[in-house]
C-alpha cells in the first residue's frame, strides 16, 4: 500500500464529509493505493455514525473508536499501530489542513529520502495571543533543547516512513514533539515543508489553556527520557553526589570551627541545618538514581534498539 492517512478527531461530524471527499479525490487523481484511518477520540456527536457509513461506501476508509476522550497522542499512537502504508501522513479533521499537500509530502519521503517531513504553517489564521505567540515560544524552546531546526513542531500535517511510526510510542501530550521522538529513535533526516493553513470553517478549537503547561512539562520529560532514560544514575547520581559533598564539606567546616572557637554554637547556626538538609537531599537523589537504574536494567525493552534489516547474513 502506497499511503496511510491517519486523522485523529473529536466531534467533527460537520467537517468529515467534506474532508473525506477531498482526500478521496486527491489520492484517486494521483493513482495511489491508500487507506484512511479515522480515529474517533470519544466523540459525542455523529462523527462515528459517519465513519461507519463511509467505511461501508469505501473500504479504504477505516475507523477506530475510543470509549472516551484519551487525547490526540493516544489517537495518533493507535493510528500508527494500524497503519499499513509505506508512507504515513497525519492531518487534523477540522479542515484547516489541506489534503492537496498529500502528494508532495509523500514525494519528499519516497523520492527525497526524508524519514519525516513536518508541515510549517507559515501564514496562520489563529488568534495571535492564544495560539500564535504560545506556539512560537514552544517551538523556540523545542529547537533550542533538541537541536532540530523546525519552525512548527506541532503542525498536524506531517508525513513519515512507516518504519518510523512503528518505532516510536506517542503518549501523554507527546504529539507536539514527534520530531524529537523520531530523532531519539535514530531517524535524523527530518525535513520541513511550508503548507497551507486554512481558516477554520467548522466547529471550535478542542485545545484549552492546559496545553501551555502540559507542553513545557512534556518537553522536559521527553528531553530527560531521551538522554537519561536508559542510564538514570548518570543524572540522579551526579546531582546526589554534588549535593552530598557540598553538605558534607559545609558540616566538616562548621564542626572544625566548633572545636577551634569556644563560644561557637552549632545548634544556633542555620548554616548547620542547611548543610544537614543538603546531605539528606543528596542521599535521596543518589538512592532515586539507584532505584531508577534497577528498574531500567530489569525493563524488558532495556536493550531495544532500531536495527536495519540486513540481507545475506549467516
Amino acid at each position: 500500500m502506497d499511503l496511510t492517512i491517519v486523522v485523529p478527531l473529536i466531534n467533527e461530524d460537520e467537517s468529515l464529509p467534506e474532508l473525506c471527499s477531498w482526500i478521496e479525490s486527491v489520492v484517486t487523481q494521483n493513482n495511489l493505493s491508500y487507506e484512511v484511518i479515522l480515529v474517533d477520540d470519544g466523540s459525542t456527536d455523529n462523527s462515528w455514525d459517519f465513519i461507519e457509513k463511509k467505511g461501508k461506501e469505501n473500504p479504504s476508509f477505516k475507523g477506530i473508536k475510543f470509549q472516551r476522550n484519551y487525547g490526540k497522542s493516544a489517537a495518533l499512537n493507535e493510528g500508527f499501530k494500524a497503519a499499513q502504508g509505506d508512507v504515513v501522513i497525519t492531518m487534523d479533521a477540522d479542515m484547516q489542513d489541506s489534503p492537496d499537500e498529500i502528494p508532495e509530502l509523500r514525494r519528499m519521503i519516497v523520492e527525497d529520502g526524508f524519514d519525516m517531513v513536518s508541515g510549517w504553517k507559515k501564514k496562520r489564521y489563529d488568534n495571535t495571543f492564544t495560539k500564535n505567540i504560545p506556539s512560537k515560544l514552544f517551538n523556540s524552546a523545542a529547537r533550542a533543547s533538541s537541536g532540530i531546526q523546525l519552525h512548527d513542531f506541532n503542525c498536524g500535517l506531517k508525513s513519515y516512513k512507516r518504519k518510523l511510526v512503528k518505532s516510536i510510542e506517542v503518549y501523554g501530550e507527546m504529539h507536539r514533539y514527534i520530531p524529537i521522538l523520531a530523532k531519539w529513535s535514530g531517524f535524523r533526516k527530518i525535513g520541513e515543508k511550508v503548507v497551507e493553513h486554512r481558516p477554520r470553517k467548522y466547529g471550535v478549537t478542542k485545545f484549552g489553556w492546559q496545553r501551555f503547561v502540559n507542553g513545557f512539562l512534556d518537553l522536559a520529560t521527553i528531553m530527560f527520557l531521551g538522554k537519561f532514560g536508559k542510564r538514570p544514575m548518570q543524572f540522579f547520581g551526579l546531582l546526589g553526589t554534588l549535593f552530598f559533598m557540598i553538605g558534607l564539606f559545609s558540616s566538616m567546616y562548621l564542626i572544625a570551627a566548633k572545636f577551634m572557637t569556644v563560644d561557637f554554637s552549632l545548634t544556633n547556626r542555620p548554616s548547620f541545618y542547611i548543610a544537614l538538609t543538603t546531605m539528606i537531599i543528596g542521599m535521596q537523589l543518589f538512592l532515586t538514581g539507584f532505584i531508577a537504574e534497577l528498574v531500567a536494567r530489569n525493563a524488558p525493552e532495556r536493550n531495544s534498539y532500531l536495527i536495519e534489516t540486513k540481507s545475506g547474513l549467516q
